[in-house]
Order: structure tokens, then sequence, then C-alpha cells
């Protein structure tokens, strides 16, 4: 049996080296939410993390262990947005250079807040070009050290610290619905949770035009997909990776898919409703809900809102396609 890449005490030892660092982020309740949806809900606020989505704790629990040499040559990172923002914080916080390999097409306020940071930018055509090759290829250039966004343990037991907070402030919880891009966030959720209490559900969620986890999960291997083209762009990944992978396989409970239009009315729905501005990715988990494709009637649910750095120029948009129902 292959060894998994981390363990209770990896999320742990993530957890006590990340304090003074990062937010202690609140579970925020909303009963028209929860009458909306027969369940007791409990909205995790990873969007009013630094940097505005979880991400900067995987980031930031990588480099913390970045030794003085490898702190003056620098990391690289290639991300869609929001992991580009956590490594651009954690590197100013641990004072390293970083370079971030970005779409070219990435929502302007992502590539804004990564340059805000100070880390320099490189984009590049997600359609025609290999963001890890760019990413790699900077490395051997600078002698860098390589900041993957899911598939690396430190990155992975960083974001199971979530876990960690959900089971300390809602020790009733039952269940735990978790977007799902590359597998970092949810295999490290699912390691914390399950080690602690393993009665909880964790549930992924992915768009339907991005379903390659819960394709892989079905073939009982990984599948890589064409690009995909969603709304949540947080989560616009073609393959989960070989790391997280047989975590998510051991742990998660079910991987449930949702329609675009059923993710931008969520969105409006937690705006308007529970007053929290939020990006689309972070509406995945209460759209299985209110498109009924998790029913979990009186349960304690807690909800990932994973990231809230949202374009404000795209609602025009978001309300169409939440209107294409």
């Amino acid at each position: 049996m292959i060894a998994a890449p981390i363990s209770l005490a990896d999320v742990e030892a993530a957890a006590a080296r990340l304090v003074g660092y990062i937010h202690h982020t609140p579970l925020l309740r909303c009963q028209a939410l929860s009458d909306r949806t027969g369940c007791e809900l409990w909205l995790k606020g990873e969007h009013l993390q630094r940097s505005g989505s979880f991400k900067l704790r995987g980031a930031l629990n990588r480099l913390l262990l970045l030794s003085d040499e490898e702190k003056r040559r620098g990391v690289v990172a290639f991300s869609s947005g929001n992991h580009a923002q956590g490594v651009a914080l954690a590197a100013r916080l641990v004072k390293t250079p970083a370079v971030i390999v970005m779409p070219s097409d990435a929502p302007k306020v992502k590539l804004d807040a990564t340059r805000g940071y100070g880390a320099e930018v490189v984009l590049y055509d997600r359609l025609r070009e290999d963001r890890e090759a760019i990413a790699r290829r900077l490395c051997d250039e600078r002698g860098a050290v390589l900041v993957p966004p899911f598939d690396d343990p430190h990155i992975m037991a960083g974001q199971g610290t979530v876990g960690l907070e959900i089971l300390r402030d809602c020790p009733e919880v039952e269940a735990i619905i978790v977007p799902i891009g590359g597998g970092g966030l949810i295999s490290g959720i699912a390691t914390a949770v399950k080690a602690k209490k393993p009665s909880v559900r964790v549930i992924g969620v992915e768009p339907e035009v991005a379903s390659d986890a819960a394709q892989s999960r079905s073939a009982g291997r990984i599948v890589k997909i064409a690009q995909p083209q969603t709304i949540a762009d947080g989560v616009a990944t073609q393959s989960v990776g070989k790391l997280t992978f047989p975590v998510m396989q051991k742990l998660c409970d079910d991987i449930v898919t949702v329609s675009e239009s059923a993710i931008a009315q969520a969105l409006l729905l937690i705006m308007s409703r529970a007053k929290q501005v939020i990006e689309p990715t972070a509406a995945l988990a209460l759209a299985t809900l209110t498109s009924g494709r998790l029913v979990l009637p009186g349960r304690n649910v807690a909800l990932l809102l994973c990231g809230g750095n949202l374009d404000l120029a795209t609602l025009p948009t978001l309300i169409e396609i939440a209107a294409q129902a």
C-alpha cells in the first residue's frame, strides 16, 4: 500500500506554523439559506482570509519551510489567480522574490492583486501554452523553488487547516462541502477531518463542464480533460494531482457536479441574502444544495466559501447566466 502523502500530524504542524500569519476565519450563519436548503448551514468564510482565499494557507506553509539559500533564490508558481495571490503575499511575508505564471485571461482583479503584493507576473495563453512547463523553465533559469498550486504535501497540509478550524468551531458538523480544482483543499480537509471525526461526510463539487475529479473517481484513475471554460475559474483545472487523487479516492464520500446557471444563482443568493461578496468558485458548495444535486435535510452542513476575489465587472454576465436555468 502506498503511504498517504500527508497525515493529521502534518496538518496540525501546519496549523501551528501559520499562527500569527493567517486569519482563523469565521463560520457565518444565514437563516434564509438554511431555510432554503433544509439544512443548518455554516458558511466557512475563507473569502475573508488574507489574500482573499484559502490559498494563502498552503502557500505560506510551504514558504515558511524554505531555507535561507532558497529564500535568496526565490520562488515560482503558476495559477489562474488565487494561488498566485497566496504565493505573492506569502513571498512578501517571508521576504523572498516571487514570479507567478498566470493566464492572460485571468480576472483583472487577481492580476492586479498579485502584482500589488510585489510579485513579477509572467502571462501565458492557457489554450496554447503549458503553464507548468513555463514555470519549470523559469525555475531552471533562476534557480528558484517551484511552489505548485495543489500537488505538494506542504500545500495540502496547509489547506487542511481549514478542516481543523471547522471542527473546532462547529463540533456538531455532519457534512462539509468543498469545491475541487486540483484537489489540494479537499484532500487536506479530508485528511484532518476523517482522522478526528470519521463520521463527517466530505463531499466535493465541480462545475459540470470541469468534471475531471468526478470522471477520475468513476474511472478509478486520473482523467485529464480539455481546458474547461467555466465561470468558476478557480477550479478550471484539467486534472487532479497525483498526490491528491488517492487521498480523494480513499477519504471523500462523494463528488457531485453543478451547472453554470446553478453556480451563478448560488452566488447571487449568497450576495443578496448572506451579504457576502464571493467569487463564482465559492458558490459551488451552496449550488449543490440549491440545485437539488445534494439533499441533506436537517443536517449540520459546512460550506466552503473558498474565495472572494470577484471581478465586479463580470456581475452583469453572471446575472445573465443565472437566468438561464
